[in-house]
């Protein structure tokens, strides 16, 4: 099972490759059929139905009707897969309307957008329970986002709309920081307790969080 200590110190993040490329082999000894967004698709739904405890590139392999060798033609280690998987499925998490969005490679197909909320508080609660939403349909997300350094472009889109968000607050310096640390540990740190929590316990909880960057606004000299 991959866990946060399984990448080592010394591994590069795939989204840090030249270009984001596959590993540069001859294309003509390739095999047919596969590409890279295919093999991710199948890691998707591959975690969604096994989970990562019983993941292998063997697994993945059989599923796909290939060899397991044949996919280290577009990947170069079982770690750069789980990335593109991990970013894949942040990709399904709509984003608020708000500012135009952080651009994304054009190879990524674009995450949805949410309808537009009234205020940031509403634009942030939907942001925050959609990404709940997301940790329960694919549980394997929280341990991989402890995992990796989360920089794919949908990793960075979502993050740029947090941003805009906290924008919206009139927050700045160390309160501006501070908010953003919070929501983001309250987000990435409800991996496990997202599947156990009732929705009016997590909504409690939200609204207790969105309650006090609401109050550090309001106290903030010239509100």
């Amino acid at each position: 099972m991959v866990t946060a200590a399984d990448p080592g110190a010394s591994r590069t993040s795939v989204w840090l490759a030249p270009g984001h490329s596959a590993p540069a082999r001859r294309r003509s000894e390739a095999p047919s059929g596969l590409d890279r967004d295919r093999i991710t698709g199948a890691t998707v739904r591959l975690l969604d139905a096994e989970g990562l405890a019983r993941f292998s590139m063997r697994r993945l392999a059989a599923g796909l009707g290939v060899t397991a060798m044949s996919l280290y033609w577009y990947v170069d280690t079982k770690h750069d897969l789980l990335e593109l998987a991990l970013d894949r499925a942040l990709g399904e998490l709509p984003l608020p309307r708000t500012a135009p969005a952080e651009p994304i490679a054009p190879a990524v197909p674009v995450a949805p957008v949410a309808p537009p909320q009234d205020g940031w508080p509403g634009r942030l609660r939907s942001l925050a329970c959609g990404y709940r939403r997301l940790l329960v349909e694919h549980p394997w997300v929280a341990p991989l986002t402890a995992a990796y350094p989360n920089i794919g472009p949908h990793a960075r889109a979502f993050d740029a709309a947090l941003q805009r968000l906290l924008d919206a607050t009139g927050l700045a310096g160390a309160c501006r920081t501070g908010a953003h640390l919070a929501v983001s540990q309250f987000l990435h740190g409800c991996g496990g307790a997202a599947r156990r929590a009732s929705d009016g316990d997590f909504v409690l909880a939200l609204d207790v969080l969105i309650a006090g960057i609401e109050a550090k606004a309001a106290a903030r000299p010239g509100a």
